[in-house]
């Protein structure tokens, strides 16, 4: 993986499903066709790596926050999430993450479908998240967290109906 990030935008097709499973620790367990190639691996370099490995730097931490205090309440989520291949490009995706459970009701590991963000929801959500990672790098999580309280407090609406609501923008 290289550990550069560059400016060059990879874009996800419309009609492509990005899909990952992850064990309870968050490596990989399996990955289709469209995510290892969008990543800029095989299958083979992904399965056994933390999913983290894709983690753009521009990514503010409060967003993972919300996710895995979601998914470990059996909850799914939908977030925006800019990912980074391994020649240092990136990708934006609207992703859906919920838990895989097992017959007895426990978490097994975690289910991801990705696809093509809307673009205009990335207006929205590029200058927001670049403002959380800046209240971050500041005030740590925390300032990150009550500046996103406070601005779907001002916006009226839950983190649920927000991110859905880009979606359909």
């Amino acid at each position: 993986m290289n550990s550069v990030t560059n400016s060059k935008e990879r874009q996800v097709s419309s009609d492509a499903f990005l899909v990952s499973k992850t064990d309870t620790k968050g490596k990989i367990t399996y990955c289709n066709m469209p995510f290892a190639e969008i990543v800029g691996a095989k299958s083979s370099e992904l399965i056994g790596k933390p999913h983290n490995i894709v983690r753009h730097p521009d990514m503010p931490r409060v967003i993972f926050k919300f996710l895995w205090e979601y998914i470990k309440n059996k909850k799914e989520i939908f977030a925006y999430v800019k990912n980074r291949s391994f020649d240092g490009s990136f990708y934006w995706v609207f992703a859906n993450v919920t838990a895989s459970i097992d017959e007895r009701g426990n978490i097994i590991g975690f289910y991801s479908v990705r696809r093509k963000p809307n673009p205009k929801a990335l207006e929205i959500i590029i200058p927001l998240y670049k403002d959380l990672l800046n209240a971050e790098k500041s005030g740590g999580m925390d300032a990150s967290l009550k500046l996103f309280e406070r601005i779907l407090k001002e916006k009226n609406t839950t983190y649920d109906e927000f991110m859905n609501n880009l979606q359909r923008l």
